[in-house]
């Protein structure tokens, strides 16, 4: 069969697209947390995506977001031996696809994607700063957890934190001179769905139903948390304070979406007794769309000690929901005091109850607010505008590197 591709005009477009591999540690994040964002790259850039194989799920990122994926495996732990085998088999893919532009998330998948890209010479390599474990880490811990960030941050050439809170850390630590870092938009890695987290999705009935199925009454004040069950998200202090609080608000509910990790940072086990016994406490555990359960709820509580850019925070009030957070970076930007949420200090059981009062007494969750709240997250996170400011930092790379070539 003759080859006609010399005379195709779009062939010769797709063939003339700057390669960007990005880099993930596990599969979760490559196609959630960037969940459409890759597929949206695809008109402008030929885009890899790399992250572990984990039971077939990369296959489906490869599905949903129309990309080519390659698999490697990392861990999310310190696991040295892992860890090299991981950056050699970075090194030889790099040397072999040849991007232009490495774009790495996630702490292991930075450190050992941009450790390998620049062995292999890769000229642009990037790397979003979605959190920082350490700042919650101390003594050997928090000296390792230092080493391999400024390993990372020196490998790298831009850093992108996702808040202004990070980016702010990141000097204060002299992990990064202010000219190697760059915060996009107004903050977020991939900014949030508006047409897919809205309220106006669910019905009365599918709300009334859901509540039934899991033993919510129609007077119940629902409080809601999404996310991981570990103490840096202060499970401890939610469970505590709800409970303190129920005692005289029997009409109250807290409903936890998520699930336990164990092994990287338990709850304490009478947080955990408390989770599985306390009849006003309701554990769904993981779900893939938290949409319902934003629904049928009235106020998000969030208690985290540290975020890089919470999506559920954001999530919550794209679904009209008040929010109270804790007073630390992207929370701290994602609300403003009295208007879509209230902010109080992390680890602090006593200001948590007082705000849950608070909350319960001057009933922040009106109809119009519902409307407002949402309006404050879509004027400043909505997807498309960082998906598009993403894109434009991408091709000012590449317009920068024709110029020099």
């Amino acid at each position: 069969m003759p080859d006609h591709s010399a005379n195709n005009p779009f062939h010769f477009h797709l063939m003339s697209k700057e390669k960007i591999i990005r880099i993930t540690t596990v599969p979760r994040s490559l196609g959630g947390l960037l969940r459409g964002q890759l597929k949206y790259m695809t008109r402008s850039f030929e885009i890899v995506g790399i992250s572990s194989s984990d039971d077939g799920r990369l296959d489906k990122v490869a599905s949903d977001e129309n990309i080519r994926v390659i698999p490697v495996e990392m861990t999310r732990k310190i696991t040295p031996i892992k860890d090299i085998k991981a950056v050699i088999r970075l090194y030889q893919i790099l040397k072999k696809e040849k991007p232009l532009i490495v774009h790495s998330h996630t702490p292991k998948a930075g450190t050992v994607g941009m450790l390998a890209a620049k062995i292999a010479g890769v000229p642009h390599r990037l790397h979003t700063i979605a959190g920082l474990p350490l700042v919650e880490a101390t003594g050997v811990k928090r000296w390792l957890l230092n080493f391999v960030e400024k390993i990372t941050y020196n490998c790298a050439t831009m850093i992108y934190p996702n808040s202004f809170g990070l980016e702010e850390i990141i000097l204060n630590h002299n992990f990064a001179k202010a000219k190697k870092l760059k915060v996009i938009a107004n903050g977020s890695s991939n900014g949030i769905d508006m047409n897919h987290f809205d309220p106006a999705v669910f019905t009365v009935e599918e709300k009334e139903n859901l509540k039934q199925s899991i033993n919510i009454k129609p007077e119940d004040f629902v409080f809601i948390y999404v996310g991981r069950f570990v103490a840096d998200k202060g499970i401890n202090e939610l469970v505590a304070a709800f409970a303190e609080i129920n005692k005289s608000y029997p009409n109250t509910k807290l409903l936890l979406v998520g699930n336990y990790e164990k092994e990287l940072d338990p709850i304490l086990q009478e947080s955990e007794d408390l989770i599985a016994n306390h009849t006003s406490i309701i554990a769904v555990g993981w779900r893939t769309d938290v949409r319902p359960y934003f629904a049928i709820a009235d106020a998000l509580l969030f208690p985290s000690y540290r975020e890089g850019f919470p999506n559920v925070v954001m999530q919550a009030g794209a679904m009209g929901l008040y929010s109270a957070v804790t007073n630390i970076n992207g929370c701290n930007e994602i609300i403003i005091e009295g208007e879509n949420g209230t902010i109080f200090p992390p680890k602090n059981v006593h200001a948590l109850i007082a705000v849950i009062k608070n909350i319960l007494e001057k009933g922040k969750t009106s109809g119009c607010d519902s409307e407002r709240i949402r309006g404050m997250i879509a004027n400043r996170y909505d997807q498309k505008m960082i998906w598009k400011k993403i894109e434009e930092e991408y091709m000012t790379i590449i317009s920068k590197n024709t110029s020099e070539a």
